[in-house]
């Protein structure tokens, strides 16, 4: 551990040289690349299902893994940056990202997208958390607000923009060039790092005091619990070898974990600070959030593009918006913390999020991207109010000693609160299709008249009664999807609400500290 007090020799100079600016940059850069793909592909995940022969449960798959990869490799940056040095660990990080986007803009199958994703996720969870260490390192204390605001801004902006890239791709060249795209980027960043970071000696040692069974356990469990409920309902939960097989997996990983707990000198993930009164708040509040916000950036893609027949960039679009009042309002981000209490704070974002979700489940086969502006937009008030908050709440809510634990714990379980969205959207779209097709079909009485007219009629218009039939039948299913999609966002909506009284746990920030860094 560095010595609290510094000396004047040591002491950093008032103002960052080129080389420091040049290192945020690069940091900032590679935040905004991973941040970025993790939505990139939702705007064209219908197209790139098609092309790989995945359907529409299994193209979940393509989203999560990139997710859990990230939770997994969150808490270990720090422990990589040590054993490797911050340099070192960042351009092997930007090289193998370029890899594995190479990967996925090649993948035929749906296999070998997952690999991708999963290497994408990891290999670019870790420039994450290590952007904030190079502001914290690089910028002396007065210019850190600066290196924050442009880390904030990126953490936004990533995600938001990420269809919209996809979708321009997708429509004007080809949605591999959604993952070729990161080449160049990767080039560039490889170039400013050597140019921004100085090299530092590998510490081998810390091979010795890694938590290796924190790190198996987190990544078994957090594996084994991922295709349990991506496939479980499609290979009929336990019915099924290889989710019984999962879930010991799981079972498992997650008992190493907590071994790791009680034996590890510096455990991967503190999971003890979650029985803090006001962080296991925040914890919980992050993870609805994050079923929120990655949920919805996932549904409403489909949506468009199965009842409204939007492409990808159309999709895109719609999504962008929610970042627009992010983006506004990241301007008054200093006066916000100064000026706002806490609880109302997060509590107004909680309620604007659920309103949204509750404006988003009464949708009809009529209904288009025009129809989510007003729900978007108040989607992206209520993020900055509630993630924002939240951030700052996370190192405020621990000993300082704590503070990157717990920003760690934080990130993964908001990432675990997308990973798990994206799974219970795939098994409940499933289940509540065939039950509302089957409750509408119960209702069409074959002998009743009314019945008998309609097949009738379509009959004549169609030419004949099969193809009346499957006309039909094709209304039952858009009409049920449309349900479907409805009890989606009506379920996050409830679920926001239900952790709205946590906000009591919250404790006001203080009026005199800077703004921590957040993602």
């Amino acid at each position: 551990m560095a010595s609290a007090a510094i000396s004047p020799a040591a002491a950093p100079p008032e103002r960052a040289d080129m080389s420091a600016w040049v290192a945020v940059a690069a940091g900032t850069l590679g935040a905004l690349m991973a941040t970025l793909d993790i939505s990139i592909v939702n705007s064209a995940l219908p197209v790139i299902q098609g092309e790989i022969g995945a359907s529409g449960t299994e193209g979940t798959w393509v989203a999560t893994a990139y997710l859990v990869a990230e939770i997994v490799v969150i808490p270990m940056a720090a422990w990589l940056q040590r054993l490797l040095g911050l340099r070192t660990f960042l351009l092997t990080a930007a090289g193998l990202f370029t890899l594995f986007s190479v990967v996925c803009g090649t993948a035929t199958t749906l296999t070998m997208m997952i690999i991708g994703r999963v290497g994408q996720g990891f290999t670019g969870g870790a420039m994450i958390p290590t952007a904030q260490t190079i502001i914290a390192q690089r910028l002396p204390p007065r210019q850190q607000p600066i290196g924050i605001a442009l880390f904030g801004v990126t953490a936004i902006l990533g995600p938001v923009v990420g269809p919209l890239v996809g979708g321009w791709l997708t429509e004007n060249i080809s949605w591999h060039y959604a993952f070729f795209i990161n080449v160049p980027i990767c080039a560039v960043l490889v170039t400013m790092l050597l140019v921004g970071l100085k090299h530092e000696k590998p510490d081998m040692t810390e091979l010795g005091n890694a938590d290796w069974l924190g790190i198996a356990g987190l990544t078994l469990g957090l594996g084994g619990l991922t295709v349990f409920l991506e496939d479980g309902q499609r290979e009929q939960w336990f019915d099924s070898g290889l989710i019984r097989l999962m879930a010991l997996v799981s079972l498992v990983g997650f008992v190493l974990l907590f071994i790791g707990q009680r034996t590890a000198t510096r455990p991967i993930i503190k999971l003890s600070l979650l029985l803090d009164r006001q962080f296991g708040s925040v914890a919980l509040m992050g993870l609805v959030l994050g079923m929120v916000l990655y949920g919805t950036s996932y549904v409403i893609p489909q949506f468009l593009a199965a009842l409204a027949d939007y492409n990808a960039l159309q999709s895109g679009k719609v999504v962008l918006l929610s970042g627009l009042p992010s983006l506004v309002m990241m301007a008054i981000v200093p006066f916000l913390l100064r000026s706002v209490d806490i609880r109302l704070a997060v509590g107004a974002g909680l309620l604007i999020m659920a309103g949204s979700a509750f404006l988003d489940s009464g949708l009809t086969t009529e209904t288009s991207g025009g129809d989510f502006t007003v729900s978007q937009l108040m989607r992206g008030v209520g993020q900055i109010l509630g993630m924002l908050f939240l951030s700052q709440a996370v190192v405020r809510s621990v000993p300082a000693a704590d503070a990157g634990d717990a920003s760690g714990l934080f990130n993964a379980v908001r990432n675990l609160g997308g990973s798990f969205a994206l799974a219970g959207i795939s098994i409940l779209q499933e289940q509540r299709l065939w039950l509302h097709s089957r409750r509408m079909e119960e209702t069409l009485n074959g002998n009743s008249p009314m019945v008998q007219d309609y097949v009738g009629g379509l009959s004549q218009s169609l030419g004949s009664t099969p193809a009346a039939l499957g006309m039909i039948a094709q209304q039952v299913q858009a009409q049920a999807l449309v349900i479907a999609y409805n009890d989606i966002f009506w379920i996050m909506a409830v679920g926001t609400l239900i952790v709205l009284p946590l906000v009591l746990f919250l404790r006001p920030l203080p009026k005199d500290a800077a703004p921590a860094a957040m993602h």
